[in-house]
């Protein structure tokens, strides 16, 4: 059974940083295409950024420039580093992991107030 755990959320002011993490467990991680979304009250989940395996990425407009994901594939683990964090970032925030099939973690929230 794959799992998947995000850890990294919180309360942090506008223009600071947050790093999340995500460990995944129960399957081959290299394997996977890993993504982070989020989700605003009121509003759809939407993609903030993706890496395949080979370490190629992708990003949402909205968060080129400020935010890097990365994956460490001895760890299995996959990160987001958010950095100039503006109030619009505010969400609850998805790990995806994609293969064969589709997962989710549990989400974890991040809050971007003064």
């Amino acid at each position: 059974q794959v799992r998947l755990v995000e850890s990294g959320g919180g309360l942090v002011q506008p223009g600071r940083s947050l790093r999340l993490s995500c460990v995944v467990s129960g399957s081959i991680f290299s394997s996977y295409t890993m993504g982070w979304y989020r989700q605003a009250p009121g509003k759809q989940r939407e993609l903030v950024a993706i890496i395949i395996n080979s370490g190629s990425t992708n990003y949402a407009d909205s968060v080129k420039g400020r935010f890097t994901i990365s994956r460490d594939n001895a760890k299995n683990t996959v990160y987001l580093q958010m950095n100039s964090l503006k109030p619009e970032d505010t969400a609850v925030y998805y790990c995806n992991a994609r293969s064969a099939g589709i997962y989710w973690g549990q989400g974890t929230q991040v809050t971007v107030s003064s």
